[in-house]
């Protein structure tokens, strides 16, 4: 007798995921598609499949309101009134009288051509378009629900509800009356109580646009409507430009080449080099924040002073520790290569007396004191595109000018935790890429027992790379958690980090195969937990924290080395 054979919920996840990606490979390689196509179902029906936790009741009848803020947050402004979304490479847009849109939660330039067409600058890799499409894919499948609602099928007229809707949001102001009317037909529609929907009125609403959430409904709803009633369809492209450029490391190279240059410049080229994937704060504000603002903190309390440093308000505090790094030897360069990874370049010997909160063990010559080289958070593939870049040779001309001493790579990030709260600690001891057979093992020179102490949980284990972390779900996350995996976490950089790291170090010889590495994360969501993801909001000073301990370990690290 044969044996029953089955899927579990993990398995067919999986395969969803696998589905998706599958698909938007082929539609980038095609170069459009309509998201109500053959092809756009296809992704839809894999999300639906999916179920992200991130998205909530995505695959309910009800509109999902958590989800459609974090994915607003993600795309420009505007884009729900676009009929025709086009993804682009750098193609000189920002020459033009176009003015740049750049949505709040990711660093890329966006443009309104006219009023009904969006373009998307892509100049971090394939995560970026990952990303995009699995945010506009949410997007029309709320998009659609609403025109399900609202859509009398046999007539293709529209509900009451939607007529008063309509009438609102065309309106240039409401009174309170007029607004709260609109809102209880827009609760009717979305399937969601008033009081929830007045919630995300207040956070969706601007000055400018007050009126914003009653708007980003109405045009879901019309374009959806106009779709079934006329066959009017959205469509996405993606410019032949990107589609040629993509994974050729352009920017990347760009972007490498301009820190080299100012090395060599500077005459920091031969010096012993630490990298540090961070913020643009923690480690400048490590260094030089409790001496510089010692008459602001005279009790020189570090968590007082870098709580204050993180409010928006306190510009004045912020801009005299940047005096005082600049001061001592700190470069800053403003990336312009369109990898948007900012830089600095701490040279150690220039640090003034008193001036540095960290002094060397040993008595070091200037010579050999080491420079530290601190880049902004990479996106997804990205990290490899500029690591593997940033660790070959230097160039001047067609000859090799010299191979850089690079003594240390330390990653610091947030990431998901699957076994408690934000702010707590995860430090990896090996790297797996999600979907492949791609597993990478380090020595790591941070451990748990460097973090016990300090009122944090601390986890020690493996890390899963994910392609997107708006595409998982409990199923999957438990079966790495659960199983022999050891999964403490998942995040988006990782593996990418550290195959440019084995490749130059191990392959290509450019640096030396002693290298340290450190990685590091605290947690900014547990997608196991309910109302504890991503779309529940930021860490805040939650954040601070576990920032500061992680960036205090490296540094000593680096000081005591």
């Amino acid at each position: 007798m044969s044996k029953t054979s089955y899927t579990t919920r993990a398995q067919e996840s999986t395969n969803a995921i696998e589905r998706l990606y599958i698909t938007m490979r082929h539609l980038f390689n095609r170069g459009f598609y309509k998201p109500t196509g053959v092809s756009g179902e296809s992704l839809r029906n894999a999300l639906l499949q999916l179920r992200p936790e991130i998205y909530g009741s995505v695959a309910e009848e009800k509109a999902e309101l958590n989800g459609l803020i974090y994915v607003l947050d993600r795309l420009p402004k505007g884009i729900e009134e676009c009929r025709y979304i086009n993804l682009t490479s750098d193609e000189g847009y920002g020459k033009s009288h176009f003015k740049p849109i750049v949505p709040p939660k990711r660093r890329r330039n966006c443009y309104r051509i006219d009023d009904e067409q969006m373009n998307i600058e892509i100049t971090r890799g394939r995560s970026d378009i990952y990303d995009i499409l699995t945010h506009l894919t949410f997007l029309y499948i709320e998009s659609h629900k609403i025109c399900k609602k609202v859509l009398i099928e046999d007539s293709g007229d529209t509900i009451r509800d939607w007529t008063k809707l309509e009438n609102a949001a065309k309106k240039e102001e409401l009174t309170q009356q007029e607004r709260e009317v609109a809102l209880i037909h827009a609760a009717n529609i979305l399937g969601r109580p008033f009081q929830e929907i007045m919630g995300i009125h207040s956070v969706l609403s601007t000055k400018e646009n007050p009126e914003r959430f009653l708007k980003i409904i109405y045009w879901l709803g019309k374009l959806a409507i106009e779709e079934e009633t006329t066959g009017n369809k959205r469509v996405i492209t993606f410019s032949a430009m990107l589609r040629e450029r993509l994974g050729h490391h352009i920017h990347g190279e760009r972007w490498a080449n301009t820190i080299k240059e100012t090395l060599e410049k500077e005459k920091l080229l031969e010096r012993p080099i630490h990298i540090i994937s961070a913020n643009m704060h923690s480690v400048m504000n490590s260094l030089f924040a409790k001496k510089a603002l010692k008459k602001e903190f005279p009790e020189n309390d570090s968590l007082k002073i870098y709580e204050a440093l993180s409010s928006s308000e306190n510009t004045a505090l912020r801009d005299k520790v940047i005096e005082s790094a600049k001061k001592n030897g700190m470069i800053p360069i403003d990336d312009i290569s369109g990898t948007n990874i900012d830089i600095q370049i701490f040279d150690t010997a220039k640090f003034g007396n008193g001036a540095c909160c960290y002094t060397f063990k040993d008595d070091v010559p200037d010579a050999e004191k080491p420079i530290i080289f601190v880049m902004d958070y990479a996106f997804g593939e990205q990290a490899y595109e500029t690591i593997d870049e940033f660790l070959k040779p230097f160039k001047k001309g067609k000859e090799v000018k010299s191979f850089m001493n690079i003594a240390s790579i330390s990653i610091m990030g947030k990431a998901g935790i699957l076994e408690g709260g934000k702010g707590d600690l995860m430090i990896p001891t090996a790297h797996i890429f999600e979907g492949t057979a791609d597993n990478y093992p380090f020595e790591n020179e941070l451990c748990a027992k460097d973090f016990e102490g300090n009122g944090l949980k601390v986890l020690e284990g493996t890390m899963v790379t994910v392609l997107g972390t708006s595409l998982q779900n409990k199923d999957i996350l438990k079966f790495f958690h659960k199983s022999t995996w050891n999964v403490i976490g998942l995040e988006m950089e990782g593996v990418h980090y550290q195959k440019a790291i084995q490749s130059a170090s191990k392959i290509r010889r450019s640096i030396s195969k002693d290298v340290k590495v450190r990685y590091a994360y605290y947690a900014s969501d547990n997608p196991l937990k309910t109302g504890s993801t991503l779309a529940s909001g930021g860490l805040g000073t939650t954040g601070v924290k576990p920032t500061y301990l992680i960036t205090y370990k490296i540094l000593e690290q680096i000081f005591d080395s």
